[in-house]
């Protein structure tokens, strides 16, 4: 074949990459069905032989489309996945929003992207430099909120796109925490195990102080998972708390200069500020949750003494009308009101 003989002679790949795009457009106008197929299957196996830097990376997902739609062979498919997967940080959301098959009753192709993943992992997340992995979980973050609210979307499945990418590929878990907070307004009827699997998915220390302020008064997380949280910021703040004393410590072993200098006071003053304030906002939650409840209970005891009034009451007028049944209605004397 032409393209195969441009290989050998070492043309540009980018040239040869949107031959093959031409190629397939052009002989699609004419073609059967089973032609279409083996066109498509040619197309993608002359592509995985270039360098796939030179390859327009839309012009994959149009390969794609067409690929599902004309049922290529597994092999061909897997080949095309792992050539989108292995560039996933190139991706937007939109590239991702596949329709899922007929078969599946979720919105959108799920394990497509989960293959995508596994393919961006490749030989492990080692191999990754931390650059693209933090573009890819931006992305997947983005993508957790647009399948969210799907009703049909599998929890398994949610939890397998929020695990499928290491801790450290996150500076803030706030995009999944507003992931999971929407899955769960729409999955209201999953069982508190099944909610407090989804929650296992957040790390709660990677969450921002609002963030956690607003799970902490969630209706919608189970109670396990706010505790687990709560516990986690705690531990954060001790960490805080331990590494600016170990910078003190150090800072006085390995310099001459007096602790007290103005420069490391302002230091010292600028990063208490900051754990105070961390630690003011980790406490609101708290505090609320105590007026909460010493209110509701204030209402409970209000609701109590009133049962509690209108059965004295009851009591009163019994023994007043025993007492006066004997008399005139006229002397009787009316009952006093106790409660108002």
């Amino acid at each position: 074949m032409l393209v195969k003989l441009m290989v050998s002679r070492n043309f540009e790949n980018g040239i040869i990459s949107r031959f093959l795009f031409h190629y397939q457009k052009s002989r699609f106008a004419s073609a059967s069905v089973l032609e279409k197929t083996k066109i498509v299957e040619t197309v993608i196996d002359m592509l995985d032989s270039l360098d796939i830097r030179s390859i327009s990376y839309k012009g994959l997902f149009v390969i794609l489309s067409i690929a599902i739609n004309t049922k290529v062979g597994p092999l061909c498919m897997e080949k095309l996945e792992s050539m989108i997967g292995s560039q996933l940080d190139r991706a937007n959301l939109d590239d991702l929003l596949f329709p899922s098959s007929v078969r599946r009753s979720y919105l959108y192709d799920v394990n497509l992207v989960l293959r995508f993943l596994k393919a961006f992992l490749g030989k492990g997340v080692c191999c990754v430099p931390l650059s693209r992995l933090k573009k890819v979980a931006s992305l997947m973050d983005l993508y957790l909120a647009e399948v969210a609210p799907d009703p049909h979307l599998k929890p398994s499945k949610f939890l397998a796109l929020m695990a499928a990418l290491p801790d450290s590929a996150r500076e803030s878990c706030d995009g999944i925490y507003h992931a999971v907070d929407l899955y769960l307004e729409v999955h209201s009827s999953l069982s508190e195990e099944q909610k407090t699997k989804i929650c296992l998915g957040i790390n709660y220390e990677n969450l921002s102080s609002e963030a956690f302020n607003h799970l902490a008064k969630n209706p919608k997380f189970p109670s396990k998972s706010a505790i687990q949280a709560l516990v986690s910021q705690h531990r954060k703040l001790k960490g805080l708390l331990q590494n600016t004393n170990e910078n003190e410590e150090e800072a006085a072993l390995f310099t001459d200069t007096p602790m007290n200098s103005p420069h490391e006071k302002r230091t010292k003053e600028e990063g208490s500020k900051q754990i105070v304030l961390y630690a003011k906002r980790l406490m609101i939650a708290d505090e609320n949750e105590k007026m909460k409840t010493h209110l509701q209970g204030m209402q409970w005891r209000v609701v109590e003494l009133e049962t509690i009034c209108r059965k004295m009451q009851m009591q009163m007028a019994k023994m007043m009308k025993s007492r006066m049944s004997g008399h005139n209605s006229n002397s009787a004397k009316s009952v006093p009101r106790l409660c108002s």
